[in-house]
């Protein structure tokens, strides 16, 4: 029984860890509260959303339909957001700390742009199966440092959409410079950045 009943602990602390893979760790960056000239942070969970659908109707408008069609699946929305008035107020062991989570097993990466003057942006997606299980964003720009973390199944096309309900802000996914996001899970979709024409000539 002492042998049983800690092999059975370890099954069911792996089942939960796994059930909480599309989950992106952010507490790391809740340094940047205090150091931050604007902080937006949205934490929308699974009971927030079905109270959410609870409370709006499809009948009464067709913006409420269109809105519980987009969370219906949803179990949580997550963003962290900041904004600093100059540049290096954060690090590259910050952007990895993200990065590394989004490396990990089950992520799929859809996007990936890299750019001095503009900064990286990185999309991911989790399936399980052909059903999107969870999506993350990172774009970390000169000025700014923005985690979307997205869990549960999201049509792309209506990410959009999604923008400034719940508090959640205007993170402006299909602005970021040469990202284009598709829901291509079979045909894995990438996303290529071209370079400007004043970066492609060459220094005579």
């Amino acid at each position: 029984m002492k042998i049983i009943l800690p092999g059975l602990l370890l099954i069911a602390l792996a089942a939960t860890a796994g059930a909480q893979d599309a989950r992106i760790q952010m507490s790391q960056l809740d340094r940047f509260n205090d150091m931050a000239d604007k902080v937006i942070s949205v934490d929308v969970g699974e009971s927030l959303i079905n109270l959410a659908k609870s409370a709006l109707n499809p009948k009464r408008s067709a913006n409420e339909a269109k809105i519980i069609d987009i969370i219906s699946g949803l179990k949580g929305v997550y963003v962290k957001r900041f904004e600093f008035d100059k540049e290096g107020a954060y690090t590259a062991s910050d952007v990895d700390y993200i990065r590394s989570q989004m490396n990990g097993p089950g992520w799929e990466r859809i996007a990936n742009v890299r750019s001095k003057r503009e900064g990286s942006y990185d999309v991911v997606m989790m399936y399980e199966g052909s059903v999107i299980k969870g999506l993350a964003v990172l774009a970390a720009e000169p000025r700014a440092l923005t985690v979307v973390n997205v869990i549960g199944a999201i049509d792309v096309a209506k990410l959009r959409d999604l923008e400034g309900n719940f508090g959640i802000p205007k993170f402006g996914l299909e602005q970021m410079p040469g990202v284009t996001v598709q829901d291509n899970h079979k045909d894995k979709p990438h996303d290529e950045q071209k370079k400007p024409q004043d970066e492609q000539k060459k220094p005579q």
